[in-house]
């Protein structure tokens, strides 16, 4: 795994997966390891619905917190005192109004791994938060979507850090 591409993430990004990790090498194993325990009392195994969830849920944890360590070996936190002040780059946040629809948006820039776009977190190699890196507020960036097809053009209004 030491041989993995590097994954660029936040320090906030970076802690999650470190808090994360501690909660399911704790409590989430105790706590499947007790579902477990509990299963194994109500009888026949290979008839035993609650003792296969608990097997499986176990699996998936494990799994879990390989990918979580690998991606951890594999990090490289985003210095965002090195960015230039006012222009977007990982850990900035945008504000940016659609040129289509005129509605605004907020995009947080994020590694990856840390995208999601439900809460405005959009990762640094979407095509959005591509197009967007570099560019400061006042700009206008349009830029077509290889895989559908599909143009987009943002204004940025505000360019921010936490």
């Amino acid at each position: 795994m030491a041989n993995e591409k590097k994954i660029t993430m936040t320090q906030e990004g970076y802690d999650e997966l470190v808090k994360e990790l501690r909660w399911r090498e704790g409590e989430e194993r105790e706590r499947i390891k007790n579902d477990i325990v509990t299963a194994r009392g109500f009888g026949d195994l290979s008839e035993n619905a609650e003792y296969d969830a608990a097997r499986t849920a176990q699996a998936e944890n494990e799994a879990r917190i390989l990918q979580i360590k690998a991606d951890l070996e594999n990090a490289q936190i985003h210095d965002a005192s090195k960015a230039e002040k006012g222009v977007i780059d990982i850990g900035s946040t945008v504000k940016a109004k659609d040129s289509a629809t005129g509605k605004e948006r907020v995009f947080r820039i994020v590694g990856s791994n840390e995208a999601d776009v439900v809460s405005g977190k959009i990762s640094d190699l979407s095509p959005v938060g591509k197009a967007l890196i570099g560019h400061r507020a006042g700009d206008t960036v349009t830029d077509t979507v290889e895989q559908s097809g599909y143009t987009f053009s943002y204004e940025i209004l505000e360019v921010t850090r936490d």
